[in-house]
């Protein structure tokens, strides 16, 4: 494969390490004219402020809750930052992009339906979803009753195994917007493979 080119000693919290930088033989980097990846990764980030009397929309389903999400559609922060996440996985842009919220048709929509097109855009493409990773930020209601429902719908509305989703919850500690109660806020990767 190579051999060690470089010796770095550097100290860590007390700890001392051994760095070696490896020098690959024939390595060249990727260029316009080779093949594209097999795999692909992409990332989403999504808020929505979250408002009094609102169905509260998330990973598919209604999660009992005062609040719900404010947006053009039904505000589902989890299925918004899945969106973008294979999107830019497949260099397809973002979820605004192809569904603007200047357009009347996508009022109130539920995410799902734009999850399903989606799909559709990325697997066009040639690419089928690997798994997915997500973390939703709220200080309130407490979300891990509701994970293993929402894996089930996501699953099911995008033809996967529920092993291939993975949904996380967390607070902001009472910081920010998200531990005023004022809002939502998603992370999510994605990784596909060509097929």
């Amino acid at each position: 494969m190579g051999r060690p080119c470089t010796t770095e000693r550097t100290e860590f919290f007390g700890l001392r390490f051994v760095v070696f930088g490896w020098k690959i033989k024939n390595h060249k980097p990727q260029t316009v004219n080779q093949k594209p990846l097999n795999f692909r990764i992409g990332q989403g980030y999504d808020v929505h402020q979250l408002a009094e009397g609102r169905p509260f929309w998330l990973g598919g389903i209604v999660v009992p809750h005062t609040h719900g999400g404010v947006g053009h559609s039904d505000a589902d922060v989890l299925i918004h930052v899945i969106c973008d996440a294979l999107l830019g996985a497949a260099n397809l842009r973002n979820i605004g992009f192809h569904f603007s919220d200047k357009d009347p048709q996508y009022k109130g929509v539920d995410s799902k339906l734009l999850l399903r097109k989606v799909l559709e855009m990325v697997r066009e493409k040639g690419y089928e979803v690997g798994n997915l990773d997500a973390t939703v930020v709220l200080q309130e209601p407490k979300l891990n009753p509701h994970i293993p429902v929402m894996k089930t719908c996501l699953a099911g509305v995008m033809g996967l195994d529920e092993e291939t989703i993975s949904i996380k919850a967390t607070t902001s500690e009472h910081l920010g917007f998200v531990g005023r109660k004022e809002g939502v806020a998603a992370f999510c990767v994605a990784l596909i493979f060509k097929v």
